[in-house]
Parts: C-alpha cells; structure tokens; sequence
C-alpha cells in the first residue's frame, strides 16, 4: 500500500515532458558565453541587460522568452514583450518559434507599445470615451483635422501651420501631459497663447469622431491604468513576466506606461527585464529620455546589471575607436566591446577638398571594391543630413553605380494607396470624417468646397461625423438639387458597402469599392505612364489584404506600420541612409562623410539642448562606427555646399576623440592627400584640370577658378614638387586627436600650429601694409606686415594669417 506522507512521484507522461523540456533546454542555451546565460537565466526580480552593439542582444531576449516557457514559469499569454519596430517584433516571433515551436503562436502580447496600446484601449474603449472600433489617424489625418480647428479659430495658418501645432502635441502626448497638464509658457507659444485651446479642442474633436492618433494609444492606455486600479491591476496580474528592448530610446509616456504595469504588490517579485545599451541612444530629438535606461536601478531597487560586451559583429580596431570615442561621454552607465576575433584593418579616416571630390572618392572606392569582388549589398553610407545625399546620387548616375536609398517615400504614403484606403476607412468607421474629407469629391463630383461647408458647419453644430450630418442635409432643400443628388448617391454606397462587409470576402469587397466609386476608372482615363503606374499599386494594395483576416484587421495594421519596404531590395546595390535609419544594422563596409563641426556634430543640436546635444551626436557616431563588420572609412571635406551656399568647414570634433593607434590616415581614391593640402594648401579643387583656353568671362567664379589654377602652378614652382609630393602629415602629438600638420619634407618650412608658414625668399613684396587683398581660402582682408614675399595679413572672417604673397591677388 503507498504511502500517503511519501513524496508524489512523477507519472511516465509527466517525466516524459521533463526530458523533453531539459534536452530542449540544452539546445536553446548551447552556444551562449556565460554573460548571455546570465541574462537568459536570471528570471526573478528585475533585470537590466546592458548590450553593447553586436552583443546578441535579440539572441538573449528570445532565448530568455524561451527559458521562462521551458521553464514552466508561466504561460504564453501571460507574457508581455515589447519592442519598437514591427519588423523587431516579427523576426522576435520567428526566432521564438524557431526555439520552442508553436507555443509563441499563443503570444498575443508580444509585439510593439503602440500595437499593445490598441488591444488594451479596445478592450476598455468606453471607459475613455471611445468606441472598440474606433479609428487610428496618421500624420496626415491629423494636420488637416488640426486646419480645421486653425481656420475656426480665425487663425492665420500660413504664420502658424499646422504642422507646427502637430509636432507640439506629439511633444506633450511623448511627455504625457494631457491639455490641462502642458506648462503654461508652452502652451503660449503658438498662435499668441491659442496652443493650450486648440490642443483641448482636437482632443474633443477625436472623441466626436471616435478617432485617436498615435500619441493617444499610450496616453489614453494611461488615464485608463490611472482612473480605473481595477483595471490596471487586471494587468498586472496577467503579466508575470514583462520584458522590453532598446530600453534606451523610451520616451516619458512609454516610461510611465511600463513602470504601472511593473508595479506589485508588497512581496510579489517585479519581474520586469529591460534590454538596452545607453552608447545608443539616439532619439532625443523624437522625445527619448536617455535618463530612463540611465536611472533604472533606482525605479527597481536591488536590481540586476548584467553587462553584454563581447563583440561579434566588429573587428578589434573598429570596437577600439568606437570605445574610445564613445569615452567621452560623461552621461553613461560605462561599459568597453571586444572581440575574440582579429584585429582587422584599421578604420581609415581621409579629408577631402569638397563634398563633390567626397562623393567621387566614395564612389570610386567602391567600384574598386566591387571589382575585388565585395557585394554593394555589404556597404553602406551613413550621413547625419539627408542633404548629403544628392552628391552622392548624382555620382553614382554618373558612374552607373546601383544604389538604393532607404527611408524614401513609401508605397502606403502614395496618393492613390492613401485615397483608397480612405475609401476603406470610411466603409469600416462611418464617423471617419478626415478620411471621408478626403475622397467626397474624388473623383469629381460637384461636391465643392461649398458643400463641404456645409457638412462643417452642420457636423460642428450638432457634434456628430460628416457622413451623419451629410444624412440629414440630403434629407433637406438646404442644399442644391445637383450636389443633393452626389451626396445621396455617395451615402448610399457607403451604405451598401458596409453591409458586405460581412457577406464577402474584404479584397473583393475593396475591388468593388474601387470600380464603383468610380476611382478605378478615373485612372483608367489617365492615359500617361504615371497613371498605368497607379493602376498597378492599385492592384498590388488589393492583393495584399488578402494576408489578412478582415478589413478591420488591415486597416490596423497599415496604421502601426512604422518600416518602409525598400525598392530592389534584389539589386546588388550600395545603401544612403541617414545614421538614424541605419540603427540596428549591419555591413561588411561603412563610409561616414560629413564628419565636420556644424553638420556632425550638428550646430541645431548643441544650440538647443548644449551638452545632452553634444553627447547624443558622440552617440549617433558611436552607432555609425559600429555598423561596420570590417571596415569603417570617415571623411570630412573643407568645403561644403549648405543650403546652396558653399561654405568652409573644420573636421569635426570628433575625429580628435578618435584614438590614433586605432585609425589610419588615408589619402582615399581621387584626392589630393590627407588634410586635403597637396594643391595650394586647400586640397585639390574641381576647377584643377580645367584646360586653359581663350575666353571672355570676366565673372568672379571665372576668375577665381583661373586664379586657383595660377596658385597652383606658383605652388608647384615654390616647393619644387606637386600634388601630394609637396606636403606631409603628422599626428599632432599630446592633442588627444588628429590635426593636420603641414611639414615641407625639404626643411625650409616649419609649421605653427597646424599651419604652414613659409620660409621667406628674401625678395621685397609687391604688396605693402594698408593693402586690401583677397586669398581663395581666408576671404578678404588688409595687409598688416609684409617680411620679404611672406605676408600678415588681418582677414576680416579668418583673423590674422601669415600667408605667401603668390597665394594672394589685389582686391
């Protein structure tokens, strides 16, 4: 007989599943170094993972999602694991169910804050004032919803756009400050003190029309967790585990949010694990709070840091610049890569004349890698301004180099796909009245601004959408017969429509929309190639619903969709980007141009949040740097055309926290040597191998670029040498950086600092003090002193330069 006091034993099913779970387990954890493995293993109380660039960050969070299944400590659904991107939160699921199988199918709370925020908000819609099916405004929506308030208010929206008013809101729904919280002088910045009001009123509006934008799926998820414990405790129950990436670039409302669902009662553990890495940071500008990643062991008190910096993306000289870098930082919780692989190539650091002879190095070092048999696939260009990509678009066209740039117009922001899915939206949410706005008279139906009015005025007075207030009015004579006539007509449709929403599939249903709208034919009747194109996308959005399950369902998940599909991603072709776009991935080969003060770090940046500024732009070039696999190249020119405007610059710097063991100085392909200096002192200019012939141009263009090549020449005469034979370059001892010296190999010249000063060859100068002249590089200025052919001169925007006087001419 058993014994009812002995130890239950496992039956064979049970222990059958425990061997299954532990040879499962040893597969997930194989491989991992033992700083992973901490991270995966430590699932009590709450944990901060700080990972370094290339750590395996995304191996550690899906493995430990793993481990808390395989573990028996709670069930999928009792799991919430956020994430940024949709395209994070998708290849988090492939990668979970590549680990566990299908368990991650019952993760209904794995996915991104604002597609969290939407199931949570639909689920208690009425508890905020919303209905379950209400609508989720983009950006566009929501700029001509605010147009409307500007206008009502008598405002001029030429002085005050839109826009504008926008971004403000979007600033205060990051920060969580709903209208009656924003500070007061902020509030009073637009429009003469309207800010606050018309924020109040496009809160009210959204609640008429049943719509929220954006901003709201947090802030709205927040007034609920607030007004209502019973509800956040809900959650709280069901969330035993809660895990978050790129922790870092969380903004106030996000912080908030997540910290009232960690919240327990007294004694229960906070099992809350947040993944990010301070060096990364780069989101200031978007309202990200670096501060939230930097205090999280004072909000989770007793908290675990477990430090991720083993390095298997970069080589050893790349991390070693990075980290040194990086160093300069005084805002960071401190951590150092390395790697157990090579050392490789040493990042190469090249200074060029102009932005032109930048794109055209670039160019012709790729093309020289592409013939060693590198895919342009692997090599990308990282610029801090979108403005630095025309340069290097125009080379590479006229070079045939296939490129792509990524974070262009996307298919979903193009106007036919945005008039369809309006379409759509108003037969799915009939108090959809920005989308309604948008097609009314699209195509043409006499429905004019007139009409449109009228629906305004009517809706605004009742409080009810367009679409019910275009009911009433066609029910009336308040409007004429013709424009009565479309209206109806059109309310009919929308009528008829919305009751197949259940009879028949939701693609068809959008074909049959399309053709008797009268918008498919509308392009038919465009007989150009842009309209054959628009009839194609057309096509294509109806092909893609039929991924999904209902209409409602589509239209969701084209509102949370934050990446853009790349055109020709087949294409063997080189990557533009900003540095910004290019978080989170990779490339055997990284070019950064543009490493200049003003533009890198950026002048908008230090002049609005000073040091915060300056570290988060030390940030954004640690990220670009630790792109690279194998090489990283910088560049900065000494000329740059900025708003039309060429302009001198300065290296950025940053290229002085670089660490000179780690960086090769580099002369690049198609230019002049480092620091630009082999021709004249100012690098190689594009006018160098313009041929003398007879002209009559007498423009100051004209004669400065004939003036150069003279310079040039009387160069090439002084030092006895030309192009880069004339000058080296040294690292400035006990500067910390680079600086470019300028030493005449024959010892007749010396340098004081950084510039060259020349020996005099004792003949008088035609130019005597009080003389006005004019040198290609420092501009205008007066002659202070002349010593033989060498010159002082007082420049009016360089200061005082000792110059040789074949490098000036008379103003």
């Amino acid at each position: 007989m058993t014994d009812p006091s002995a130890p239950r034993q496992p039956s064979l099913a049970e222990r059958a599943m425990a061997a299954r779970g532990n040879q499962a387990a040893a597969g997930y954890l194989a491989g991992l170094n033992p700083e992973q493995q901490a991270a995966v293993e430590t699932l009590d109380g709450p944990v901060l993972v700080l990972a370094g660039a290339g750590t395996g960050k995304t191996r550690v969070l899906t493995t430990r999602i793993a481990h808390i299944l395989n573990q028996r400590r709670a069930f999928p659904s009792e799991i919430l694991a956020v994430t940024f991107t949709n395209k994070a939160a998708r290849e988090m699921k492939e990668r979970i169910a590549h680990l566990v199988g299908e368990a991650v199918e019952g993760m209904p709370w794995l996915g991104t804050f604002h597609a969290t925020g939407v199931k949570i908000l639909r689920r208690h819609a009425e508890l905020v004032g919303l209905k379950p099916g209400f609508t989720i405004l983009d950006t566009d929506d929501q700029n001509r919803l605010l147009k409307q308030l500007i206008q009502a208010e008598d405002i001029d929206e030429k002085r005050w756009p839109a826009r504008v008013l926008a971004s403000a809101i979007d600033g205060w729904k990051n920060r969580a400050l709903t209208p009656d919280k924003v500070p007061a002088g902020e509030g009073a910045a637009y429009a003469n003190g309207m800010g606050l009001k018309l924020y109040a009123d496009y809160q009210a509006r959204l609640k008429v029309l049943n719509a929220v934008d954006f901003g709201d799926l947090l802030l709205e998820t927040i007034r609920l967790f607030r007004e209502n414990p019973g509800v956040l405790a809900e959650y709280q129950r069901k969330f035993k585990f809660i895990l978050v990436d790129e922790y870092q670039d969380t903004n106030v409302a996000q912080y908030l949010w997540l910290r009232l669902l960690a919240q327990r009662q007294e004694g229960r553990p906070q099992n809350i694990c947040c993944v990010g890495d301070d060096d990364q940071s780069i989101y200031g500008w978007r309202g990200a709070e670096v501060d939230n990643i930097l205090r999280f062991d004072k909000d989770f008190p007793g908290a675990t840091v477990i430090r991720l910096e083993r390095n298997y993306r970069s080589t050893g000289h790349i991390l070693a610049a990075a980290a040194h870098l990086i160093a300069h930082n005084e805002g960071r919780l401190g951590k150092t890569l390395f790697t157990d692989g090579e050392d490789g190539a040493k990042p190469t650091l090249t200074s060029v004349w102009d932005s032109e002879e930048e794109a055209r190095s670039i160019g012709e070092e790729l093309e020289q890698l592409q013939r060693q048999g590198h895919l342009l696939n692997e090599a990308a260009i990282l610029v801090r301004a979108s403005f630095q990509m025309r340069e290097f678009e125009d080379r590479f066209i006229t070079i045939g180099l296939p490129y792509r740039v990524i974070g262009g117009p996307r298919f979903y922001e193009r106007l036919e796909i945005r008039d369809a899915l309006a379409y759509l939206r108003c037969v799915a949410q009939t108090s959809d009245d920005l989308a309604f706005e948008r097609i009314v008279n699209t195509p043409k139906r006499g429905l004019g601004d007139a009409t449109l009015q009228q629906l305004h005025d009517h809706a605004r007075a009742q409080g009810v959408p367009l679409m019910q207030a275009a009911r009433v009015l066609t029910e009336t004579e308040e409007m004429k017969p013709k424009a009565r006539r479309a209206l109806k007509d059109l309310i009919d449709s929308f009528d008829r429509w919305a009751g197949q929403i259940e009879a028949m599939p939701h693609a068809e249903l959008a074909q049959l929309v399309l053709d008797e709208s009268g918008y498919t034919e509308m392009w038919q009747k465009d007989k150009t190639a842009e309209g054959a194109g628009r009839l194609e996308n057309l096509k294509e959005l109806v092909r893609s619903m039929e991924e999904f399950e209902n209409l409602a369902g589509f239209l969701e998940h084209i509102a949370l969709v934050t990446e853009a599909r790349g055109e020709g991603e087949t294409e063997d072709a080189v990557s533009i980007m900003t540095l910004h776009s290019a978080k989170g991935l990779e490339f055997e080969t990284v070019f950064l141009p543009g490493w200049e003060e003003g533009l890198f770090p950026h002048q908008r940046s230090l002049d609005e949040n000073g040091r915060a500024g300056l570290e988060e732009e030390r940030r954004l070039a640690y990220v670009g740097i630790t792109r690279a696999r194998r090489r990283a190249k910088i560049y900065f020119a000494g000329n740059r055309r900025i708003h039309g405007l060429w302009q001198s610059t300065v290296p950025s710097r940053f290229v002085n926290d670089l660490p000179p063991d780690h960086v090769e100085i580099s002369e690049g392909l198609g230019t002049s040597g480092y620091g630009g200096m082999g021709r004249g002192g100012f690098g190689q200019s594009r006018f160098d191998k313009v041929e003398s012939f007879s002209s009559t141009y007498a423009t100051p263009g004209w004669q400065r670029a004939q003036a150069q090549k003279s310079l040039n020449d009387a160069q090439a005469r002084f030092t006895g040498r030309t192009g880069s034979q004339a000058f080296g370059s040294t690292y400035a001892e006990g500067r910390g950086g680079f600086q470019g010296r300028l030493t005449d190999r024959s010892g007749s010249g010396r340098t004081i600092e950084g510039e060259l000063v020349a020996k005099s060859t004792g003949e008088p100068s035609r130019y005597q003090p009080g003389d006005r002249v004019f040198h290609l590089k420092f501009g205008y200025g007066d002659v202070v002193s002349a010593e033989g052919n060498k010159l002082t001169v007082q420049f009016d925007k360089a200061g005082e330069k000792k110059v040789v006087d074949s490098f000036v001419q008379a103003a």
